[in-house]
């Protein structure tokens, strides 16, 4: 995992930190990861696989249609000439 450093942070917004984290039962460190978290992972976001399987059920694709169409040989290896 990625460690961040954040310099230059007010001592009201600090102290305003530790309270709410302490509200929470959280140290101040995983309270702020759980503000990053919420600010760039929304909940109502829309996630790839949900939308892709949206369009599917609209269609009225199945999972024994997607069975049907994939192709299970292997690959042929890709030529350096």
């Amino acid at each position: 995992m990625a460690t961040l450093t954040v310099r230059n942070v007010p001592d009201e917004v600090h102290r305003a930190l530790r309270v709410r984290a302490a509200t929470h039962g959280h140290s101040a460190e995983a309270e702020i990861r759980e503000i990053l978290e919420a600010a760039v992972k929304p909940q109502n976001r829309l996630k790839m696989g949900d939308a892709l399987a949206a369009i599917g059920r609209k269609y009225g694709f199945t999972d024994q249609d997607l069975a049907l169409e994939r192709d299970r040989s292997p690959a042929d290896p890709m030529g350096l000439e």
